[in-house]
Formats: structure tokens, C-alpha cells, sequence
């Protein structure tokens, strides 16, 4: 998702999936095929380079995992503890919380 217009309509009416490190949200579109934003402020990971990782590493989870998704629009916001995952770590959360959101039957 790219435009700010995408991002307000998750945000407006969403279904919300998370843990203590990170939160997705989700929203069904008519596209047919999943896809994703992210919301990694600056005051949750301060530096740029662990930023950077953390998208790094979104992005290629959701790759892996896309296939298996419905045709939603997800955004993934960062929290400050999701710093101090390791990229295992962040990988095994991100799996348990693309199955939860892909066997989900509720809808908005």
C-alpha cells in the first residue's frame, strides 16, 4: 500500500491481531490479493538501520506467507519492545500471526 488514503481506511475499519512487540491490522479489499503497509515510527525504533531490519524482515515474512493470506489490505504497527526481538524471534511471531489472520473468519 502506498498512498495515505489506503493506509486511512485500514485504520478506520479494521480487524486488530497482536502480541506485546507488534500489532496487524486488517481490512478485506476488492483487489483479490493481499497486501501490505507498515508503520514503523521513528519514536517506537529510533534508529534507522534497526527500523530499516524490522521492515526488512516484515516484508519478506509477508512474502513467504502471501500465498496463504486473503485478499486483504494489512498493516503491521511497530511497538518500542519489538527492538529487542531477534530476527528469529520476529519470524515465529510473524507465522503464528499470518495463521491466525488467514483462518480468520470474521469479516468487516
Amino acid at each position: 500500500m502506498l498512498t495515505p488514503k489506503h493506509f486511512n481506511s485500514v485504520f478506520q475499519q479494521s480487524h486488530r491481531v497482536g502480541s506485546p512487540h507488534l500489532t496487524i491490522l486488517a481490512r478485506n479489499n476488492v483487489l483479490g490479493y493481499p497486501r501490505l503497509g507498515q508503520a514503523v515510527p521513528k519514536k517506537q525504533i529510533k534508529f534507522a538501520v534497526d527500523r530499516n531490519r524490522f521492515k526488512r524482515l516484515i516484508r519478506e515474512s509477508f512474502r513467504l506467507h502471501q500465498h496463504l493470506l486473503p485478499a486483504k489490505d494489512f498493516v503491521v504497527l511497530a511497538k518500542k519492545s519489538a527492538n529487542k526481538l531477534s530476527n528469529e524471534e520476529l519470524y515465529l511471531l510473524l507465522d503464528k500471526l499470518w495463521l491466525h489472520l488467514s483462518q480468520s473468519p470474521r469479516k468487516k
